[in-house]
């Protein structure tokens, strides 16, 4: 049965009809075109549909479209701002984070949700905080670098803007 379901997307709000059957991934793929969302193993367990909801980690390939309606969604599409990369896009690109790049926005996503719960983590707490989404490529080394990477940068002091 049809539902009108309503949210903010990457900053803009969205209202769609959608089958109350419809996968959250689904919905972001396939009715907004927001393909940098990953459809890996349909099971939760790779974590390349991993996404934000009300800021916090959400594997989208278990959650139906309707529970997220009234929600806050954020993609790999919305975090670069104004044209520049977000830290941690940035991160994977200059320390190499990514072969393949399949689950590079599950875990760029993973870790911008670590990042926000703990700005400055050791490199046993980041492996921890990337559980549950998995790279068939990298051996890990260089994603844990990249979130180094942006955690450094996200914490340096702003500089002041003089005119």
């Amino acid at each position: 049965m049809p539902t009108n379901i309503t949210m903010t997307v990457n900053g803009q709000s969205v209202t769609k009809e959608v089958d109350a059957r419809t996968l959250l991934v689904q919905f972001l793929r396939d009715d907004l075109q927001l393909t940098g969302t990953h459809v890996g193993c349909d099971t939760s367990n790779c974590g390349a549909c991993t996404i934000l909801v009300d800021g916090k980690t959400v594997k989208s390939c278990t959650m139906l479209a309707v529970q997220a309606d009234g929600s806050e969604v954020t993609t790999i599409e919305g975090l670069s701002q104004n044209g520049e990369m977000h830290p941690l896009q940035e991160g994977f690109r200059e320390e190499h984070g990514l072969q393949c790049g399949f689950c590079t926005p599950g875990m760029i996503m993973s870790a911008v949700d670590l990042l926000e719960r703990n700005p400055n983590p050791s490199e046993q707490e980041i492996r921890e905080g990337l559980e549950g989404n998995f790279c068939r490529c990298t051996g890990y080394h260089n994603i844990v670098r990249s979130v180094q990477y942006a955690a450094k940068k996200i914490n340096e002091p702003k500089k002041a803007v003089t005119s």
